[in-house]
């Protein structure tokens, strides 16, 4: 036993040079990777990790997403493959320490998305690191941070908490309850949000994690959530991402690179409120759980006519592609609408004229104690200029009628105002302090 222990940690020779992926797949193909380095288990998963080069410098800055700008990013940014979104309650007592969180979150926020340490990962051995250091090592992963304010951040209880109450857009309030709506507490609210966007899961965790411990007295955490959709390794092109049900997500959005389209239906233009929030944005986020074991076991016909799309192409149903129009007035031979009634599609498009931007992330939580099934389902989350005229009405209708709703539940609800860009040498809310 002893002798075969010390076959088990001596180190193959191939390993004390260099190799690439290629020589890795070579070995593989000769009697696999675990046999040619004579471990398995943890071990050998470790000694894995070495095999392959860091990212070079050149791919490092080819993955960075501006901080500063006019809007914040990742609103109009292309989806990356994961999120980390939480939302947190404030305990600060004054407007002098919001402002120091908000200066000391941007200039973290500034250094993290450009793939550098909010300080030093070590240093006085006798200190905890400024930096937490999972991310030490790797690109910043076309990283965003976006953050908002919710309702309670200026007045709960009945009390205007930080003088600011008179700042306070009338869109920004507590959404309406919609019928069938099963909120949760420990889903719901918060006077902040960060939203954490990042080609990396562990990016995304590291940025969350770093601004809440830079947070710490100041604001707690209330809840979090992580989503993931498919990554671009698996699938290069841009199709529309899919949800859990298999089907498309997404696909009527307005187009982010058209300047006036963007003003007309997601920025916040003047004369809409406070001037605050110019060139910001309403975010809106619910998390609702789908019942996938019941929707698996429902018929190809009765999944596309819930939703009004095909699933394969994600065309509409009556249609040939994805991008077709979607035409509510088209029938079949024996006389029905292509689109049934009460689809999903028909009414969220109605007149066409109430346009969100929907950035949703799936998530898989493990087990509902409750169903012992599957919790797994969507963070819904789009953005709009005015949520009294994009969302709530849009919501209203499929609360009422929508098919989609023998399959889902809507456990988690949640509104803020999401701050304009910030400019270098600025802070992010500083036009909401001035």
């Amino acid at each position: 036993m002893a002798e075969q222990s010390k076959k088990h940690v001596e180190e193959p020779a191939f390993l004390s040079k260099q190799i690439s992926r290629r020589d890795v797949l070579k070995i593989a193909g000769a009697g696999g990777i675990g046999l040619a380095l004579g471990a398995s288990g943890a071990g050998s998963l470790l000694t894995m990790t070495n095999l392959f080069p860091e990212a070079t410098e050149k791919d490092k800055k080819n993955d960075i997403v501006p901080f500063y700008g006019a809007h914040q990013a990742g609103i109009a940014t292309p989806m990356q493959n994961h999120l980390y979104f939480a939302a947190l309650d404030v305990t600060a007592e004054s407007r002098s320490e919001l402002i120091d969180l908000f200066q000391d979150w941007t200039k973290a926020a500034a250094l993290m998305t450009s793939g550098k340490p909010v300080g030093e990962v070590s240093g006085n051995d006798f200190l905890p690191p400024k930096d937490t250091g999972e991310a030490e090592g790797l690109s910043a992963s076309n990283l965003t941070i976006t953050f908002g304010v919710g309702p309670t951040f200026f007045v709960k209880d009945g009390k205007d908490r930080f003088g600011l109450k008179h700042k306070q857009p009338r869109e920004l309030k507590e959404l309406p309850k919609f019928p069938l709506d099963a909120l949760e507490e420990k889903w719901s609210g918060g006077d902040l949000c960060i939203q954490a966007c990042a080609d990396d899961a562990q990016v995304a965790f590291h940025a969350v994690r770093n601004l809440i411990r830079i947070a710490r007295g100041k604001a707690t955490i209330r809840w979090a959530q992580a989503g993931f959709q498919r990554s671009k390794q698996a699938a290069s092109s841009k199709e529309t991402p899919r949800n859990l049900f298999g089907f498309k997500d997404g696909t009527v959005n307005p187009d982010v690179n058209n300047p006036k389209e963007m003003n007309k239906h997601i920025w916040v233009q003047l004369g809409d409120g406070p001037n605050w929030l110019v060139n910001g944005t309403y975010l809106v986020v619910r998390r609702i759980q789908m019942y996938i074991e019941v929707w698996d076991r429902s018929s190809l016909r009765d999944q596309e006519e819930t939703f009004g799309r095909y699933k394969a192409s994600g065309a509409p149903l009556g249609q040939k592609d994805e991008l077709d129009p979607v035409d509510l007035k088209k029938k079949r031979a024996d006389g029905q609408y292509y689109i049934p009634e009460n689809s999903h599609v028909r009414l969220a498009r109605n007149d066409g004229t109430e346009k969100i931007l929907r950035r949703s992330y799936s998530y898989a939580d493990g087990m509902d104690q409750k169903t012992g099934s599957l919790d797994a389902g969507l963070l819904f989350m789009c953005y709009q200029r005015m949520p009294s005229r994009q969302f709530i009405p849009i919501q209203a209708r499929l609360s009422q009628n929508d098919k989609l709703n023998e399959y889902t539940v809507h456990r988690g609800s949640a509104i803020f105002a999401c701050f304009p860009g910030v400019k270098k040498g600025g802070y992010i809310g500083e036009s909401l302090f001035e």
